[in-house]
């Protein structure tokens, strides 16, 4: 008889398991393995193969940054690479994300990572944050040193007085490190990125936790009101399809685009020349 040892692989997989909203026998159907099976996996009274986490995290629809904890749980090698943007294999994405970039001009496109740091942005972004901050040498030092979109947005001394909707922005802001802060488990750069947006004034007590029962809109408006200047915008996020690297994997092309004339207006006649980057 097996004996049985609980182990960090066990805690994963169930977690993904509850997370995913399956039971092990929805488990069962949807992997192919047998539910008497998975509940010894989950009790620690077998042990998987390699295979069988990898086909686990396909199945429950694990980040790829996950899957690598999940093998490491399970006592095996990280399957899945992380590399610098830079990183030539990488050269042919950022080509094409740069000339998406260039093409989504006079409107302003950037590209973020899962912590919403900034990595890549188009010329119309840059002058539209500079608008907003000013130059980074005049921003206080937490965003003069951060790329931190969520921290730009988010601060007192941010981008936070020009956001006329900006409670209805940032709680959805909020909602989403949250999501990605319960993917990543407690110890993660999420939690602590989360923990410290938290700390932040003027933020409702009720924002802490997440909002699960929020019933979102077709898009999210970002209206912002400076200097007698009116801009509205939605903006689209998109994912790159089926990556094999976790860098990849966990970048996001978000696209703003004005609703109405006068946004568009002002972006094609672009800023003075004091106003850019």
């Amino acid at each position: 008889m097996n004996a049985v040892v609980e182990s960090p692989f066990t805690e994963t997989l169930r977690y993904w398991r509850r997370r995913r909203g399956l039971s092990q026998l929805e488990l069962s159907a949807e992997s192919g393995i047998s539910q008497r099976h998975i509940s010894f996996l989950e009790s620690g009274r077998a042990s998987p193969s390699r295979e069988m986490v990898l086909r686990l995290g396909l199945v429950l629809e694990v980040p790829l940054r996950q899957r690598n904890l999940m093998l490491l749980s399970a006592g095996f090698a990280p399957l899945y690479r992380e590399r610098a943007l830079g990183d030539p294999e990488l050269r042919p994405v950022m080509q094409a994300l740069e000339f998406t970039l260039a093409q989504h001009a006079p409107n302003p496109a950037i590209v973020v990572d899962r912590l919403w740091n900034l990595r890549l942005a188009n010329e119309p972004a840059g002058r539209l944050v500079h608008w907003l901050l000013g130059a980074p040498e005049a921003r206080v030092p937490a965003l003069a040193d951060s790329a931190n979109l969520l921290l730009q947005m988010l601060h007192p001394a941010g981008m936070r007085p020009w956001i006329a909707n900006w409670e209805q922005v940032a709680a959805d802001l909020l909602h989403t490190i949250h999501r990605e802060a319960m993917v990543e488990g407690p110890d993660g750069a999420a939690r602590a990125l989360l923990r410290e947006l938290l700390t932040l004034d003027g933020l409702p007590a009720e924002w802490r936790a997440p909002n699960l029962d929020a019933r979102p809109g077709p898009f999210l408006p970002l209206r912002l009101v400076k200097d007698g200047v009116a801009l509205n915008f939605f903006t689209a996020i998109t994912t790159l399809g089926t990556p094999h690297d976790v860098t990849l994997h966990e970048l996001r092309l978000e696209t703003f685009f004005p609703t109405d004339d006068a946004t568009a207006a002002w972006l094609r006649q672009g800023t003075t020349p004091e106003h850019r980057p």
